[in-house]
């Protein structure tokens, strides 16, 4: 039996190109196309596919809430995203939402054939700058636990929960890399009222002082793992505008990314 696909981009020509390569894979066969995220997840229940490789960035319903509600309805779909972002606002939203692979757009066909095969046989692929990112955040949260230890805190909150399996770092055009075994990272949702896990040890509300209202409330939806995008949507306000916020905290607090500030919260049992 084929591998059946499911292409969801906004881009004719992506997914022209894409359907022409993938009909030379003899095990592979495109069965629908989708130019959006509310076209995807209505053809993704039409047509259950085995994999669905689809973009971030779309119209109507971004690839991250897609991928978020199809882990509810078709938990054995594999979704793997093929965008052209890399950072940490796309790649942690992402994993968390669901993917089982994280690819960009340079990526040469045959790797991403091979890709395609290794995440419908229940492997993770991801790109090695992907990769890199996820790592930064577990190292956070190793750091962050051993801190814990040491103050006598039990931090029952992770960003990432591990179940052990295969992980593979995609190679990009230039390079090639060798598979490596991580834990893969899956998912929990943090409440903007939970960052205090030992209520008798008393918050420092140190820093948090120092920042606005407004501020308070990006750091929660950053420590929640939204992207710019979807922190400017909850709050009806500007992605430029959500930039100039988490600049402004970061410089508040001394911190030099995201990551940081989400950690720094959880250090100091803030409740946002």
């Amino acid at each position: 039996m084929p591998i059946r696909i499911l292409l969801a981009d906004d881009h004719v020509m992506v997914r022209r190109g894409l359907h022409v390569f993938l009909k030379t894979q003899e095990d592979m066969k495109v069965i629908g196309e989708a130019s959006n995220g509310q076209e995807a997840l209505e053809q993704a229940q039409d047509l259950e596919p085995d994999v669905i490789l689809m973009d971030l960035h779309m119209p109507v319903m971004d690839g991250i809430e897609t991928a978020r509600r199809l882990r509810n309805l078709l938990p054995h779909t594999r979704i793997i995203v093929l965008t052209s972002f890399s950072d940490q606002d796309h790649v942690v939203p992402a994993v968390r939402a669901g993917v089982k692979g994280y690819l960009l757009k340079d990526i040469e066909p045959e790797d991403l054939a091979v890709a395609i095969r290794n995440v419908h046989s229940g492997q993770v692929e991801l790109h090695p700058a992907a990769a890199s990112q996820l790592m930064h955040v577990m190292a956070s949260m190793d750091m962050l636990s051993e801190a814990s230890r040491v103050e006598g805190n039990s931090q029952e909150e992770t960003l990432f929960q591990g179940s052990n399996q295969t992980v593979h770092q995609t190679s990009g055009p230039s390079e090639r890399s060798n598979p490596s075994k991580l834990d893969e990272p899956g998912y929990s949702s943090h409440s903007s009222h939970s960052w205090n896990s030992n209520p008798s040890s008393p918050p420092s509300d140190e820093g948090l002082n120092a920042l606005t209202r407004r501020e308070r409330e990006v750091l929660g939806l950053i420590a929640q793992g939204l992207s710019n995008k979807e922190i400017a949507v909850r709050l009806v306000i500007t992605e430029k505008t959500v930039k100039t916020h988490v600049s402004h905290l970061l410089d508040k607090l001394g911190l030099a990314d995201r990551t940081q500030a989400a950690l720094h919260a959880v250090r100091n049992g803030w409740e946002l």
